[in-house]
């Protein structure tokens, strides 16, 4: 049965956090179409992973058997994290965009399974893996919208997981969820809720068509 990697970043716990809201709907689909399938569950707001260090990162351009005691111990920590990406048949991220960019707990669980020579590079073993990144916003940043120049969440995520990683990329954008909380956004509510009501549907659609096509 097939095994789906979840990463959870906002710092928002339950439904007070869109993307883990959305999320949910996604697993939901998923484990309909996967009842005996496994789910593997990282939430770096409550658990996350070491920051990269020198060590870390240094280890994984030293030979093995010339790493320093730091080093190994480092480095062990960033092979776990892709191994489990490695072996995963599925990734679901939830990425809220804080302060115009992802979550740091994020970045740093990116900064630890991005490694030259094996997850990236001429033949990245994650080549093809699909993943779906649930990218929640407060406001707006579309095309044609005033902030649109202040996108660095998908801009930078489908760099690295697309085009590095090498990732079959899908998105789902939950946008304006400031809207109910903010007065000054009181107008934008019917959009906000058209946006989060097409994110779950979305959701539920892209858990199905994924697992359907894993089954095949």
């Amino acid at each position: 049965m097939a095994t789906l990697l979840h990463i959870d970043s906002s710092v928002l716990p339950g439904k007070a956090s869109s993307s883990r809201s959305v999320a949910a709907a996604f697993l939901q689909a998923w484990r309909e179409q996967h009842p005996q399938g496994t789910v593997i569950h990282r939430d770096l707001a409550t658990d996350p992973v070491p920051h990269i260090t020198a060590a870390g990162w240094s280890a994984g351009q030293t030979a093995p058997a010339e790493r320093t005691p730091e080093q190994a111990a480092a480095f062990a920590v960033r092979v776990r994290l892709i191994e489990e990406l490695e072996t995963a048949d599925a990734v679901l991220i939830g990425a809220p965009m804080h302060n115009f960019s992802v979550p740091s707990t994020l970045k740093a669980w990116l900064d630890n399974v991005l490694l030259p020579g094996r997850t990236s590079g001429e033949s990245p073993s994650t080549r093809g893996l699909p993943v779906t990144v649930i990218a929640s916003r407060g406001g707006s940043y579309a095309p044609g919208t005033p902030r649109e120049g202040f996108e660095f969440v998908r801009n930078y995520l489908e760099a690295v997981l697309a085009r590095t990683l090498g990732m079959d990329l899908d998105f789902i954008v939950p946008e304006l969820t400031m809207a109910p909380r903010n007065p000054a956004m009181s107008e934008l509510i019917p959009l906000y809720e058209a946006s989060r009501q097409e994110a779950f549907e979305d959701a539920t659609a892209k858990a199905k068509e994924l697992a359907k096509r894993l089954a095949a």
